[in-house]
Order: C-alpha cells, then sequence, then structure tokens
C-alpha cells in the first residue's frame, strides 16, 4: 500500500538563544547532562522552543543526545504548537540532528500535524534546519 498523504518541505534557522548543562551523574566519564535550551526558529518555521535534553558527553568533547521540545508558533503560516523528538550527535564542533513530530502532539491549527527532519551545523551557532510535514 503507497502512502498518498502530500509532504511541504520547510527550512528555518534555528539559533540557540539559551543553554545551561546540569550533571546528573557523578562518574565523570563519560559524563551525563541534563541540558536546557531555548530555540528560536525564524523561516518558513516562526517559533520558539523550550527544550530538554539528555547528554553523554565524553572525554574526547564528543557527545550523543536525546531531546523533547515543544516549538510554539507558526509552521507555513498556521498558527500551533508540536513537539519535537530528536536524537543528536556531536563531533569535531559540529552537531547533526534528526527529529520527527511526536504523533498528535499538534494544537491549534497544527493538530494532525507529522513529519520529520533536522539540521546540521556548528555546535553553538545558527543551524540550518528542514522539517518535512503534512496533515492527517
Amino acid at each position: 500500500m503507497n502512502d498518498t498523504r502530500s509532504t511541504t518541505h520547510a527550512t528555518a534557522t534555528v539559533t540557540v538563544t539559551r543553554s545551561e548543562a546540569t550533571p546528573y551523574d557523578e562518574d565523570p566519564n563519560p559524563a551525563l547532562l541534563e541540558i536546557a535550551l531555548t530555540e528560536t526558529f525564524t523561516g518558513d518555521i516562526e517559533a520558539e522552543s523550550e527544550v530538554r535534553a539528555l547528554q553523554t558527553r565524553r572525554a574526547d568533547g564528543s557527545a550523543s543526545m536525546v531531546s523533547m521540545q515543544r516549538v510554539r508558533g507558526t509552521l507555513g503560516g498556521r498558527r500551533g504548537s508540536f513537539v519535537l523528538q530528536g536524537s543528536e550527535t556531536i563531533q569535531s564542533g559540529r552537531i547533526k540532528a534528526t527529529w520527527f513530530v511526536v504523533p498528535d502532539s499538534g494544537s491549534g491549527d497544527l493538530c494532525g500535524l507529522h513529519g520529520e527532519g533536522g539540521f546540521e551545523g556548528e555546535f553553538g551557532k545558527s543551524s540550518q534546519a528542514t522539517l518535512d510535514y503534512g496533515f492527517t
């Protein structure tokens, strides 16, 4: 059976405006941290987001993370919010992330939203993000 749902490709610049890391395990290597971030999206996504991530940081500075964030604003001119679940890796000062819209997390004009995407960039700098999305 073919999936005939159409998708739209959105792009946005993601900028971290706040970042706080708190260790939650006493063993230093690898370090286990909880990260609290605030991000802004500009472009096809005009929004703000509060992110919570759990990170494993290795002695060489590389890291792996999982994250959840509620994005509040507009997507393709539709207003509401949705939750992204992400998986991130940091290597040699660069971050690569993949994410998907958590099912049934859309609100307002974004009810029924589904999609996936991600971003790549220099860690701690603005990154170009994508989200391929549609509605059920």
